[in-house]
């Protein structure tokens, strides 16, 4: 692809936001590039931005959990990865890409655009995974290590210090929430005990799949240990 495609003014006004400046301003112009594009203008199919999405993807979960094992030296395993997940979910990579406007810099087909891809959850999700990517070919892991500390870090340290921030349900629900094909379904399959001291064992289902159980002293704690496992395997 050329910088012909894309006005120059609007990637420098781009970079300026981002306070980030790319030496191959054809890494960037490949983060803006989505698939629909790429198919309607005869583009080979690396030159869109889902390669540099699987590279933002994996340097994305790095720097996360580099911060959160550093600034939480006791906390188990689990926690860090539910935390992260938080973090690194699809809806808050789109707020974040909402933050730099990245929307309106994509290179979109005609059909994506018209059915308000600039806007949509999942292609800034991946667009903002995109840009992570292009930023570490470009500059390097400390470069970008600083560009998702400007964005999600803080988000991260906040929601390590909430109490309550082991709700492993609305993590799991913030994890699958944003495919409507997704379905998520609790399930008891069995209680054990007299009526004072019951134990209830529940299943978490996706789209009639189990992912996890989990048992409890009462349903809503036997649903949180369903989610907890269920999260084990989706991460």
């Amino acid at each position: 692809m050329t910088l012909d495609s894309v006005s120059l003014n609007k990637l420098a006004s781009f970079q300026k936001g981002i306070k980030y400046s790319f030496n191959d301003e054809r890494l960037l112009i490949t983060a803006l590039t989505h698939t629909s594009f790429a198919n309607e203008n005869d583009i080979p199919h690396y030159d869109n931005n889902q390669r540099l999405e699987f590279l933002g993807d994996a340097v994305l979960d790095l720097i996360v959990s580099e911060e959160l094992f550093k600034k939480f030296p006791t906390y188990p395993e689990g926690d860090l990865t539910k935390i992260r997940a938080m973090v690194v979910c699809e809806s808050k990579l789109a707020e974040k890409a909402k933050m730099i406007n990245l929307g309106e810099h994509l290179l979109l087909g005609k059909g994506e655009e018209a059915t308000g891809g600039r806007s949509r959850t999942s292609v800034l999700a991946d667009a903002f995974e995109a840009l992570i990517g292009a930023i570490y070919l470009d500059g390097g892991y400390e470069d970008v290590r600083r560009f998702v500390h400007s964005y999600l870090i803080d988000d991260a340290l906040k929601i390590g210090t909430e109490k309550d921030f082991r709700d492993y349900k609305t993590a799991l629900q913030e994890l699958v929430q944003n495919d409507y094909n997704q379905r998520l379904q609790y399930k008891v399959c069995r209680e054990e005990g007299p009526d004072h001291a019951k134990v209830f064992y529940v299943s978490v289902n996706l789209n009639g799949r189990e992912l996890g159980r989990g048992k409890g002293r009462n349903k809503k704690e036997a649903e949180q240990m369903a989610a907890k496992e269920a999260l084990k395997h989706l991460l």
